[in-house]
């Protein structure tokens, strides 16, 4: 089998006069922005410096980027790269075959901390083929490799010269890249400071700098907005959504399409959880509609399943939990659920009592798990709240030491294969809310036979399939589609809140 890809790109000269300075908001520092690792960096300015072989867009498309064109060759087992030559590090050095190579083994020598990614457990090697060409060789055709090489991380290159003896995993000596802009100077805790990269091989941005301020309280973000101090404010957490309206008075506001899912994983590896019927009932007791108005102003639409169906192999034929408080308290009851008079549930002795827990820094958490608490309430079941520091959250995650827990979809392009594809592995809360269902390894076949076959119909088919069993199993329970919002100077120009996430496209802005 061969499948041979290839761009045409036909590129403008550039922005003569770039403007000067937008000044954006940010909750804290960017980080060292080692594009082979994860925490602390932020995604967004690791896509300002750094560029992938490929490149989606926000019909999640995957096109050649710092590739040319591909081919896959070997039943699906090699993909042959041939790169761009005209690109160049912002350190002067040429983005090559040997700059691939060096990049793919530093990375490949810190397997163990990306095997969340197929690709990262299934690449043996990467072959120098001539200055311009590269081929990547897997242990078994695995279809979605062009489209994780194009995610903000791992995949993405720095210059070789920032390598340390050749690795960067415990960190790089500067955050040198190929993207628009480089990463001109950083305080602690105050700003990051972005210039525009004067040699970048396609169209350059419009504005020479981007500085982002460091201002953790939302309100105070706002504040910055009216007086002038900044531009622009990006991505939906960042301010209090009940002052949009007021907003939209002086400032343009956007509101992205849906970029992914917001949904609690479902523990069904421990009691009390681990009873379908418990799962199924919470899911009835749940009024979403409230919840966006009351917690998003209905910045966001209620989500009926893991995955909105508009997105490729995601309309599956099932029925959605549909808010139902007479229902769920049937249900329960019919399993054994008895209230007593202090209005909970119990069973052999115990209470129905569930802990929920959430990053306690996180206003938009507390405030929808304390609905909920009421919500669960009415059928008789207890919800404990526990606010963690984020750390520990992610730390209980990978455990499976949770009740109930906050989980999203990743949105395009990593749904719904790529994250099916994560479910396989105790680095998220997926693996471990699946792992008490007795057809958990089924699933997780199912998966892995998604992720090896180029038929899309046979894909889409075992995609519908896996999806309905998981809904069947109540292991998620969707609450809304979320949204970027763009919020703007009238002086800035070319500002679009994308429905992809950690994607700002600075050099599409332009001040007027």
């Amino acid at each position: 089998m061969i499948k041979k890809i290839a761009l045409s790109l036909s590129l403008g000269v550039g922005v003569l006069f770039a403007s000067e300075q937008l000044n954006f908001v940010m909750t804290k520092n960017v980080g060292p922005l080692n594009p082979h690792l994860y925490s602390p960096n932020e995604m967004f300015a690791q896509n300002m410096l750094y560029e992938g072989l490929s490149k989606y867009d926000t019909n999640a498309e995957i096109k050649p980027h710092l590739a040319k064109g591909w081919e896959v060759q070997n039943d699906g087992k090699t993909y042959v790269f041939e790169l761009r030559d005209d690109v160049s590090f912002t350190d002067g050095v040429k983005f090559n075959a040997v700059a691939v190579k060096a990049n793919f083994d530093a990375i490949l020598a810190n397997r163990e901390r990306h095997k969340w990614l197929e690709s990262a457990n299934l690449i043996q090697s990467v072959d120098v083929l001539s200055e311009y060409k590269v081929a990547i060789n897997l242990s078994k055709p695995y279809a979605p490799l062009v489209k994780e090489l194009s995610l903000i991380r791992p995949f993405r290159f720095v210059s070789p010269n920032s390598l340390i003896n050749g690795d960067s995993k415990d960190g790089i000596k500067a955050p040198v890249g190929t993207g628009t802009y480089k990463l001109e100077s950083s305080e602690l805790g105050v700003k990051d400071t972005f210039v525009i990269n004067e040699n970048y091989w396609g169209e350059k941005a419009k504005i020479n700098k981007i500085v982002g301020k460091v201002i953790p309280h939302p309100n105070t973000k706002v504040i910055a907005l009216k007086t002038g101090e900044a531009d622009l404010i990006y991505q939906s957490e960042q301010i209090p959504l009940d002052v949009l309206a007021d907003l939209k008075k002086s400032f343009n506001v956007e509101i992205s399409e849906p970029i992914n899912t917001l949904a609690l994983a479902i523990n069904s590896n421990k009691a009390p959880t681990s009873d379908l019927s418990v799962r199924k009932a919470l899911n009835l007791a749940v009024d979403k509609d409230a919840i966006v108005k009351s917690v998003f102003f209905d910045t966001q639409k209620t989500a009926s399943f893991l995955f909105a169906k508009s997105l490729p192999h995601c309309d599956i034929n099932a029925k959605e939990y549909a808010y139902d408080i007479k229902m769920a308290n049937e249900i329960l009851t019919s399993d054994g659920w008895i209230k007593a008079k202090d209005g909970y549930r119990y069973k052999n002795g115990a209470k129905l009592s569930i802990e929920l827990t959430y990053i306690g820094t996180n206003a938009m958490y507390k405030s929808i798990a304390e609905i909920l608490q009421a919500q669960f309430k009415q059928i008789g079941v207890e919800l404990n709240l526990k606010a963690e520091e984020s750390s520990i959250f992610y730390k209980k995650q990978r455990t499976g030491d949770f009740g109930i827990t906050y989980n999203r979809t990743w949105g395009i392009p990593y749904d719904p294969e790529i994250f099916l594809g994560s479910m396989r592995s105790p680095s998220h809360a997926d693996y471990q809310a699946q792992l008490g269902l007795a057809n958990k390894s089924k699933i997780d076949e199912k998966i892995t036979e998604i992720l090896a076959t180029f038929d899309d119909d046979k894909k889409d088919k075992l995609i519908k399939e896996v999806l309905t069993e998981l809904h069947d199993e109540a292991i998620y329970l969707p609450i809304s589609h979320e949204t970027n919002i763009a919020i703007s100077s009238k002086k800035l120009d070319g500002v679009k809140a994308l429905n992809l996430a950690n994607d700002i496209e600075f050099n599409k802005m332009k001040l007027k």
